[in-house]
């Protein structure tokens, strides 16, 4: 008997134990590739650290004061494209960074982030440690790194709680306020209406929170409740979508508009390929007005 009950508080142990790592896992479960193909005649072994440095920087910090289950991490990818490369280890590199979440009930992850970052410059000497400071930023890679990690982790919480992503987003601005001194690309104000700082400068202002309700209502209000009701979830998709032309409206200049209907694109054609004659006269009339350079795409709801 004395055994059975050693054998059992040896389980609970292990349980508890077990729940606290899940409970307290990090927030990202990111798949990092380091695309070297355009740089001959170099070892390639530094391109090979890099990489492993990149995925260990982003899976094994703890981004926010979440609670995160190892189930529940966030899907992400970092795609870096080396462009230039220089044996005192300079380089130049695009960035594509994408997330997805999954949709309730369903078999599949709907992206919720997509964004190409053709400004990544910083300097690697392999087997440089990547260390990071909200408050001190000296190195640009881990400053990129950081920024998306922090607006990826924000994104995906707004998803799941209207405006839920706040603290973590305005550490994303933090890190936009702190690179501005290590003069590189990408952070300036006014420099491009698609970089660092205009994309969660936008997202934070507040004549676009309407977007960020948006995030809630398209996927906590709709997708999510497809499975249970497709009527309803893609009724739901509709009101929605008027919140993406009052931001339209409301700010014409913003990029996220248009970043969500090029991201949702197939979803949207997939979503209304059942829907009434007025859900797609209307949806099609909205997105047309948010991106027309897509109308094409569009029509493929009414034909559908």
């Amino acid at each position: 008997m004395k055994m059975t009950i050693r054998y059992i508080v040896t389980l609970v142990i292990a349980l508890v134990g077990l729940l606290s790592q899940q409970a307290t896992a990090q927030e990202l479960e990111a798949k990092v590739v380091v695309n070297h193909s355009k740089i001959q005649g170099t070892n390639n072994s530094v391109f090979t650290t890099l990489q492993e440095a990149i995925t260990e920087f982003l899976n094994s910090r703890k981004w926010s004061n979440a609670q995160y289950a190892t189930r529940e991490k966030i899907a992400c990818s970092f795609n870096l494209i080396v462009n230039e490369y220089s044996d005192d280890g300079r380089f130049a590199c695009n960035l594509m960074v994408q997330a997805s979440r999954p949709v309730y009930n369903a078999s599949y992850n709907t992206t919720v982030f997509n964004f190409n970052d053709n400004a990544v410059d910083f300097n690697y000497i392999e087997h440089d440690k990547l260390e990071f400071s909200d408050e001190i930023i000296d190195n640009n890679l881990t400053a990129v790194l950081a920024y998306y990690a922090y607006l990826i982790i924000g994104l995906d919480m707004d998803t799941f709680a209207p405006k839920g992503g706040t603290d973590v987003l305005n550490k994303a601005e933090n890190v936009v306020n702190n690179a501005q001194m290590i003069g590189e690309d990408g952070w300036k104000a006014f420099g491009d209406s698609k970089n660092r700082h205009a994309l969660v400068n936008d997202y934070m202002n507040g004549a676009m929170d309407p977007y960020r309700q948006l995030l809630y209502d398209y996927h906590r209000k709709g997708l999510d409740e497809m499975a249970q009701n497709a009527e309803r979830g893609r009724s739901n998709i509709t009101t929605s979508l008027a919140l993406l032309e009052k931001c339209k409206q409301d700010k014409p200049m913003s990029v996220l508009p248009q970043l969500f209907t090029e991201i949702k694109k197939d979803e949207l054609i997939n979503v209304y390929s059942k829907g009434t004659s007025k859900e797609k006269e209307e949806v099609n009339r909205i997105l047309c007005l948010v991106n027309p350079s897509l109308t094409t795409d569009w029509d493929k709801i009414m034909d559908n």
